[in-house]
């Protein structure tokens, strides 16, 4: 049976890996990729997915209304996987109006289009919401989070990320709309841009520039492989229970500062350099306001209700991760200059 999905965010670092995988795998669906190709958008990430026959890239804003009401019209959608969103909390602490206007702003948009096309035939249709485990706030004092935990947020991402999840229940209590809901933890793997940690050292280990560390480096996450996310996101977008919540994690949990010397090594013996070669760029730097101590993922409810786990531990998947970087070297180049801003220009204008 032939469906249509939206994915929002699909040029994205998480999102082009469900866009590939929803691509490849379900060639009876035709997948509408929507971006607005901001600073984190890269249309190179999908290139190897360009010209399939399911696939088309739609260039547009989740806070523009009526190009979304037009959107749900033109493709008669059967499913939404929510991904687009701002998500790095730096960005947030210098701009927290623009995460309230793309990520709860953009969110009720998209809603509110769902629940106005669909309103009379709602079966058969899901709105999938992509969250993260920082809506639960710090875990200073042990334990987990679980699909139960209080929210609360502490930076303004997190804020913004809480604030839609709870238009999204509140949308299905009110109007009926069927939705899921999935909180994951720190995501690492290919094509992640390189403002985040474990690509931007990687990038910086390269080129012998400093590795700046928060505070002491105590802060502990969760890290969970984007292509193993991905698979997640299939199990919950096909699998999962309407109006549940499922937590997505590694069960990889690291302090930074061990996650970075687990780096520095690997990359060390990678590029051939001497033994603590790469710990010497170690530099600690004030640290972040409101930085959580702790996030920790408690995933045994989709592993037990869909069956999901984690195929890769840490250290197996960093060396994956770095082998990935080390060999596109051009994709890690055409983002920090900022080239692959132009591809879009290059592959889609000519097309019109």
């Amino acid at each position: 049976m032939l469906k249509t999905l939206l994915i929002t965010g699909g040029a994205g670092f998480i999102g082009s890996h469900v866009v590939r995988l929803f691509v490849n795998k379900y060639p009876n669906y035709k997948i509408i990729n929507l971006d607005a190709l901001t600073y984190a958008g890269n249309l190179e990430n999908l290139k190897d997915i360009d010209q399939k026959s399911n696939y088309v890239f739609e260039k547009g804003d989740i806070t523009d209304e009526n190009y979304i009401f037009d959107l749900f019209k033109k493709y008669d959608f059967d499913g939404v996987i929510h991904l687009a969103a701002e998500s790095h909390v730096d960005r947030s602490i210098s701009n927290p109006l623009e995460f309230l206007k793309t990520n709860i702003f953009g969110t009720v948009t998209l809603l509110n289009a769902a629940k106005e096309i669909w309103k009379d035939h709602f079966d058969n249709k899901r709105f999938y919401h992509v969250s993260t485990d920082e809506v639960y706030g710090s875990l200073d004092n042990g334990g987990f989070f679980t699909e139960t935990t209080a929210y609360d947020p502490k930076s303004p991402y997190s804020a913004s990320k809480a604030g839609s999840d709870h238009f999204v229940r509140a949308y299905a209590n009110t109007y009926n709309l069927p939705i899921v809901i999935s909180n994951c933890s720190n995501n690492y793997g290919p094509n992640q841009f390189p403002e985040k940690l474990i690509p931007l050292f990687i990038n910086n280990i390269q080129n012998n520039k400093p590795l700046p560390v928060y505070g002491k480096g105590e802060n502990i996450r969760d890290w969970l492989y984007v292509v193993d996310h991905a698979r997640a996101i299939d199990d919950v977008y096909h699998k999962g229970k309407t109006g549940e919540t499922y937590n997505i994690g590694g069960f990889n949990e690291w302090k930074n500062i061990d996650l970075i010397k687990v780096i520095c090594k690997t990359m060390d013996e990678k590029l051939g350099r001497e033994a603590g070669t790469s710990e010497k760029l170690i530099t600690y730097v004030t640290d972040r306001a409101g930085h959580d101590l702790r996030y920790a993922i408690d995933a045994t409810k989709i592993t037990k209700d869909l069956g999901w786990k984690p195929s890769l531990q840490f250290e197996e998947g960093i060396s994956k991760t770095i082998d990935w970087y080390l060999e596109n070297e051009e994709w890690l180049k055409n983002v920090t200059s900022g080239a692959y801003q132009e591809y879009y220009d290059e592959m889609y204008d000519k097309r019109d």
